[in-house]
């Protein structure tokens, strides 16, 4: 049950069965509003208003509204009334957030990283969660979700302090929106929810389906309703050529990918050509001379091989070397203090295959640079072919508020400008396949049909991030697969040679991602690969959903469960740098047992059915278990 309290003074906290938040404030511009007291000013069986003054807001008033949807869900609201200027941000601040061993730090776009962060006494903070975040009780089982429903308007952030008991800030990104002239308008946040859980991955599955209803658009992708299950499948160049394409290499691969994928029946449908096409970040309607006779027949040929043809942009990325910005200075975002916003600064030896040593932002309220976007996605769907897009450094378009950047055309949140953009891109594009990459996670919903929720894939265990991050950030974000848009896990590594995994480590990548169910490409010559990485490459080509049984706990050991009808799969991977053993009930796995045991590496089934698994795993290494009430005849081929 969670339930509002009101101290002496009216203020509100909303205890839940093991955790509590404590004394509720409100926050204008970053700041608690000074010599605010809350009044009450309507009252019923399910609903509560309050009405704050305070010097700041001259003759103004902030605003608490809560309203009671279950005995274990709440609503809340807040805005602010009587403002004579459009403020950056405003929301509401806890004092304390008690009794929670840890609560989640949940990024905004692909690369920013998820995580649970154990608030401990000497922990200093600040730690920032977008759109939502979620407490996890030090005693009890179950989680408390916090979350806003909509996201195509504004961003929004929870901040917790420092220290065991920390403050929380949750904040709208007001971004000086403009508001009717005379300073009456109300202006208000989107509605926020805080409900109890008995599950934790689970009680994320729960918020996304909140989202997935209140979206302006309904999500492309949902598992639940049956719209577009089919699982984006194919090749991708960049993760194996990286910029080191052209037509004639491009090529070679298209025939050996059209090769394998039909002698061995492989459901490969997407054939893309990421980076490397372009002279310079913006300039997308030119191509290298490596493409002699430009892309349109280039993506017919990939269509006749039987494939969706795909190409790889950035559309908000401008290169300082590149026509654009030559010929149209005036079409990036500009800094408040002067010149362009620069985002990347690339002045040493590597320059990304490219000239430019620095990277503005398109500014797409500008009518003309809008203009040539929209021209630009015109013409390579209906001119050059196109079918399948992957968009990159997508949040450039929605990392600065007014406080940094300026626009030409002012007055409008960073969302906002990004949605109209994301929005004219998928009306250019029509019905064909969309990823988001670098992309904003949440603003992104009804938009693309997929979304990275992860870093890239690197070529070694350790880079500049472990693959430990990796596992960590998709696991987070694993709950929105199949309800908010097909997930992305990044590219999987096939190739025996040209990076520095093991055996058991590029396995294990493989079967971590492969387990996730969504997206599912290779950058990999399949023609080049022994027998043994094409039985892996295959095994993995099921369109599913995965659960995290154990999300939220401290274990390096990771575990991943896809139940099916009869079979199932368990993956267990060691994410750490020592040998492990571990056993697992296959109640605590939400499986029914006892069932036989087919374990996949060793190619073996068990003469018996157990109740449990056992495994014991080097380093990196994992195991991947198939469970069923029948015995095995073979070894299944495909994940469930």
């Amino acid at each position: 049950m969670i339930e509002p309290t009101l101290a002496a003074d009216n203020a509100l906290s909303i205890a839940a069965d093991f955790v509590m938040l404590r004394g509720a404030h409100p926050v204008l511009n970053g700041a608690p509003l000074a010599g605010a007291r809350p009044e009450i000013v309507a009252r019923d069986a399910t609903r509560i208003e309050w009405r704050y003054r305070a010097p700041a807001l001259g003759g103004g008033e902030f605003g608490l509204e809560l309203t009671r949807a279950s005995r274990a869900r709440l609503w809340l609201r807040y805005w602010v009334v009587g403002l004579t200027e459009a403020p950056d941000d405003f929301g509401i601040r806890f004092n304390a957030v008690e009794r929670i061993s840890a609560f989640l730090r949940q990024g905004y776009h692909s690369w920013d990283g998820s995580a649970y962060v154990e608030p401990t006494p000497d922990r200093t903070g600040p730690d920032t969660s977008y759109a939502m975040t979620q407490l996890l009780p030090r005693a009890g089982a179950g989680s408390v979700v916090i979350g806003f429903e909509r996201h195509d308007r504004f961003q929004q952030t929870f901040t917790f302090g420092a220290g065991q008991a920390p403050a929380l800030i949750i904040q709208t990104l007001w971004d000086r929106k403009a508001t009717e002239p005379g300073g009456g308008a109300r202006l208000e946040s989107e509605r926020l929810v805080i409900f109890e859980h008995p599950g934790v991955e689970e009680a994320l599955r729960a918020w996304a389906r909140l989202v997935a209803d209140a979206a302006p658009l309904a999500p492309r992708c949902s598992v639940e309703t049956g719209r577009g299950r089919n699982g984006i499948i194919g090749w991708c160049s960049w993760y194996n050529l990286y910029a080191a394409i052209s037509e004639d290499l491009i090529l070679e691969h298209l025939r050996g990918v059209e090769k394998i994928a039909r002698q061995a029946q492989l459901p490969m449908r997407v054939f893309q050509i990421d980076d490397g096409f372009t002279p310079e970040m913006g300039d997308w309607l030119d191509v290298k001379p490596q493409f002699p006779r430009g892309m349109k027949p280039l993506l017919a040929e990939m269509r006749a091989a039987g494939f969706a043809p795909g190409l790889w942009i950035a559309p908000f990325m401008v290169g300082n070397r590149s026509r654009l910005y030559r010929e149209h200075s005036d079409w990036v975002v500009q800094a408040v203090a002067g010149g362009p916003l620069v985002h990347w600064r690339l002045y040493a030896e590597f320059r990304w295959h490219k000239r430019s040593e620095e990277y503005y932002i398109l500014d797409t309220t500008h009518p003309d640079a809008f203009a040539y976007l929209r021209r630009v996605f015109r013409t390579w769907r209906h001119e050059w072919g196109c079918e399948y897009f992957k968009t990159d450094f997508m949040f450039w378009g929605a990392e600065y508020g007014p406080e940094r950047g300026r626009w030409r055309q002012p007055g409008m949140t960073r969302i906002e400008i990004w949605r109209r953009a994301a929005e004219m891109i998928r009306t250019e594009i029509g019905d064909a396949t969309w990823l988001g990459c670098g992309c904003p996670l949440w603003a992104s919903v009804g938009l693309v049909d997929a979304a990275r929720i992860g870093r890239d894939l690197g070529v070694e265990w350790r880079e500049d991030v472990a693959a430990r991050a990796l596992f960590r950030d998709v696991a987070a974000r694993n709950f929105a697969n199949g309800i908010l848009w097909q997930a992305d896990p990044d590219c999987i590594l096939l190739r025996q040679r040209y990076h520095h995994l093991s055996d058991a480590e590029l396995t294990s990548l493989a079967l971590f991602a492969g387990m996730i169910g969504g997206v599912m490409m290779t950058s990999d010559a399949l023609d080049e690969l022994p027998p043994d990485r094409l039985r892996l490459w295959r095994l993995l080509l099921a369109a599913g959903v995965c659960r995290f049984p154990f999300l939220g706990g401290a274990d390096p050991v990771v575990v991943q469960v896809r139940k099916g009808e009869p079979v199932s799969a368990v993956h267990i991977l060691n994410a750490s740098d020592s040998p492990v053993e571990r056993a697992y009930a296959l109640s605590a796995l939400g499986l029914e047992g006892p069932c036989y045991l087919y374990d996949w590496g060793k190619g073996a089934g068990g003469p018996s059915r157990k109740a449990e698994i056992s495994v014991a795993l080097a380093p990196h290494e994992s195991a991947l278990l198939f469970a069923s009430p029948r015995p095995f005849e073979a070894a299944p081929a495909r994940l469930p």
